[in-house]
């Protein structure tokens, strides 16, 4: 009898175990299912590429068994960068497909549109394409982690830079009229203080919008001598080639959403995109520093078997497949307790991670006190043929 009874006992410690199947939406024994939703159409589809990187990597993952026995059924809907369409796919993918968690959503407009909706749900939304200021507040957004430097901390660092390196200039701004673009007029306006309204221009614009050609004319006259661009790609590109072609001589300053050497600066044209700056965390595939390098060699290696004929000078392709490394190693720090909680937990709990294809000296640290993964960044100039660090890492801490 007491051999039944620690047999029974046993079996009901197994079944009320956190990761069992009928407890857990989409987690069975040999498989674990992850929604996403990215504009793979619209006017942000050049960055939807980030979603093709993540969906390579995870068949990746698969094609060397999985993580933990199981395999990752990654479900990807195409929202057009449309807010609607993202509530419609979102919920298809918690009440339809029963997703366990979402993992990579792009775009701030759809991630806002569906934020409380996932709270409600009880289903966390991990590292995020997006680096709006708002998505780091903890009380907030308690089920959510962000994939991106806060907009409002990488504008600060803009900020800091052109008061060094232009100290007396006018400064430019052209961003996108919403949570993404304005976060960066937010950003110089709480570090300029008083002197913003002295030294700074602003023009934005809609994504509905066909160009920006005059929003970049009129910020021209205005005298400036420095243009930070707070958008997505298709309308940096834009900017960029319009700067160039009125004879516009600024410092030009894009935000890391458009740092792409494929989707923004080829585009705009590599000639006119010469000394063009931005922050990022990522080893450029271009730069001969990094050819033999292991990591980019083995994400070129990836990009041959995976997506063959890509553009590999898109950065999209190297984010994605940047989350991709993230979501491997927080399923692994999951081992088999796959309750939504300890998934959200684990992302959390990334300390002193190196993704290989990140520059020297950026590691990636995760807590429950804040929503961040990505905290650091570090400047770069595209010399006409690849990008060329300058500086220090900078801490998003720190300022």
């Amino acid at each position: 009898m007491l051999v039944k009874w620690k047999t029974l006992a046993a079996l009901a410690l197994l079944l009320s175990g956190p990761a069992f199947a009928a407890d857990e939406p989409g987690i069975s024994a040999t498989e674990i299912k992850i929604g996403g939703v990215f504009p793979f159409s619209g006017p942000a589809s050049s960055i939807g590429l980030v979603g093709k990187g993540v969906i390579a990597y995870i068949q990746s993952v698969n094609d060397r068994g999985g993580i933990n026995g199981r395999k990752i059924n990654y479900l990807a809907y195409d929202d057009a960068y449309s807010p609607p369409k993202a509530v419609e796919h979102v919920r298809k993918l918690v009440e339809s497909d029963e997703v366990s968690f979402m993992f990579g959503q792009l775009g701030t407009p759809g991630i806002s549109a569906t934020a409380k909706y996932l709270r409600s749900k009880g289903v966390p939304s991990i590292a995020i394409i997006s680096g709006s200021s708002k998505f780091t507040d903890v009380a907030n957004y308690p089920m959510t982690t962000t994939g991106l430097v806060s907009y409002d901390t990488e504008g600060k660092i803009y900020a800091k830079y052109l008061t060094k390196a232009l100290p007396n200039a006018k400064y430019a701004i052209l961003y996108q009229n919403d949570d993404l673009g304005k976060d960066y007029v937010s950003a110089f306006k709480a570090f300029l203080g008083k002197d913003f309204d002295r030294k700074v221009v602003t023009a934005s614009y809609e994504v509905t919008e066909p160009t920006v050609d005059s929003q970049v004319v009129n910020l021209k006259s205005s005298g400036a001598d420095a243009l930070v661009i707070a958008g997505t790609p298709k309308f940096a590109a834009q900017a960029i080639r319009q700067a160039s072609v009125i004879g516009w001589k600024a410092t030009v300053i894009l935000n890391f959403p458009s740092g792409s050497v494929g989707g923004t600066l080829a585009p705009a044209g590599l000639d006119k995109s010469v000394g063009v700056i931005v922050g990022t965390t990522n080893k450029d595939i271009l730069d001969p520093t990094w050819k033999d390098e292991p990591g980019m060699q083995t994400y070129r290696a990836f990009l041959d078997k995976y997506l063959p004929g890509v553009d590999i000078t898109n950065g999209s392709y190297l984010t994605g497949y940047q989350q991709g490394i993230l979501l491997e190693q927080i399923l692994k720090q999951c081992g088999n307790d796959l309750s939504r909680k300890n998934i959200l937990a684990q992302s959390k709990s990334l300390k002193d991670f190196v993704v290989p294809t990140a520059l020297p000296g950026i590691k990636v640290n995760t807590s429950d006190t804040e929503n961040m993964i990505w905290t650091q960044l570090r400047l770069q100039r595209w010399s006409g043929t690849s990008w060329e660090g300058f500086g220090e890492v900078l801490d998003a801490k720190s300022k």
